[in-house]
């Protein structure tokens, strides 16, 4: 069976709370764990009203905590925005809190806009064309310490965390090929260069310490539910997510509305299919065989499941449905 594993935006729903929030995701991941789920993750966004997860590497520690076996990663840092020791101190701190758990996603966009990343005290551009450096300068914090080394990483030297290059352009495939790092592409919400990404980075892989071959791992958006109707109004919240964020108005995660998509204009409706292409929405075999349609397509090493939907409860099915269809979808050949 191909692994499924779980990317947690954190949301804040209207009329909600961050603490809240940060109970529900402790809550998603210890179903996920119990469901046979392989890693959760937790994703650095910044200034955004409705996500919570910006203090990734707490979140991250509040889950691993809370969980014994799965593991549990970032999905990902946002390395322009910090210093590599830093990132390397605080993962460093989680692998010696959790042994063989901790997971390093690493991304190049800043996760935020760019007043936000101004106030992150960052030179967005220049510290962006410095991402491929400062990836080689964090991976050598975990080497052992050497003799006659001065600068090293505490308590980070010598420990193991798998790093991972995350990507939604043709740019982290080439990174990821180039260091033999595992490839995590977003095509759940930026699919356009998808296949041809996934091409380059399995074209160009080298072979390192960490990984032999590539391995690409996929985001993929479900909203499942009991009835293909239900399924399709619990997707409204993301769909709302996404308008409202490409309108400049970025929200809470808003309660589903019925008949939602006939309500938008033509440009609108041509966003959505395009950004959320990589999705299955539906009851057990509809999302069964949306899933079996896109391993194929991909070859999917491993799949990255969001499931951005309003009401808890009913987020916490659908990650459990998605786990129940996963044994009857096979692995592309």
């Amino acid at each position: 069976m191909i692994p499924f594993s779980v990317l947690d935006l954190a949301p804040i729903v209207e009329g909600s709370t961050a603490a809240q929030s940060f109970r529900n995701t402790l809550d998603l991941a210890q179903h996920a764990e119990s469901w046979g789920y392989r890693r959760y993750w937790l994703a650095e966004h910044h200034g955004m009203p409705g996500i919570a997860s910006a203090a990734t590497a707490v979140v991250i520690g509040h889950v691993a905590a809370g969980t014994k076996s799965i593991r549990v990663g970032a999905g990902g840092i946002m390395l322009p925005n910090h210093s590599p020791m830093v990132i390397a101190e605080q993962f460093g701190t989680l692998a010696a809190l959790f042994p063989d758990r901790i997971d390093l996603g690493l991304g190049r966009a800043p996760g935020s806009d760019q007043a936000t990343a101004r106030a992150l005290r960052r030179d967005l551009a220049s510290d962006a064309q410095q991402f491929p450096n400062d990836v080689v300068e964090l991976m050598a914090y975990f080497e052992p310490v050497q003799p006659g080394q001065t600068l090293r990483a505490v308590p980070a030297a010598g420990l193991s965390v798998p790093f991972w290059i995350l990507g939604s352009s043709l740019y982290g495939a080439q990174l990821a090929a180039e260091l033999g790092l595992p490839f995590a592409f977003a095509s759940h919400f930026a699919p356009a260069a998808m296949l041809q990404a996934i091409e380059i980075y399995r074209a160009r892989f080298k072979p390192s310490k960490q990984l032999g071959r590539p391995y690409v791992m996929l985001g993929f958006n479900v909203f499942a539910a009991d009835t293909d109707e239900e399924a399709r109004l619990l997707a409204t919240s993301m769909q709302q997510a996404f308008v409202n964020l490409r309108s400049g108005r970025a929200s809470m995660l808003q309660p589903p509305r019925p008949g939602y998509l006939e309500q938008l204009g033509p440009a609108e409706r041509g966003m959505l299919d395009q950004t959320l292409s990589c999705s299955a929405i539906g009851a057990p075999d509809t999302v069964r065989r949306q899933l079996q349609a896109f391993i194929e397509r991909t070859g999917a090493d491993e799949l990255m499941i969001t499931s951005q939907i309003y009401d808890h409860a009913a987020r916490v099915h659908s990650y459990e449905i998605a786990a129940e269809v996963r044994s009857d979808v096979a692995v592309a050949a």
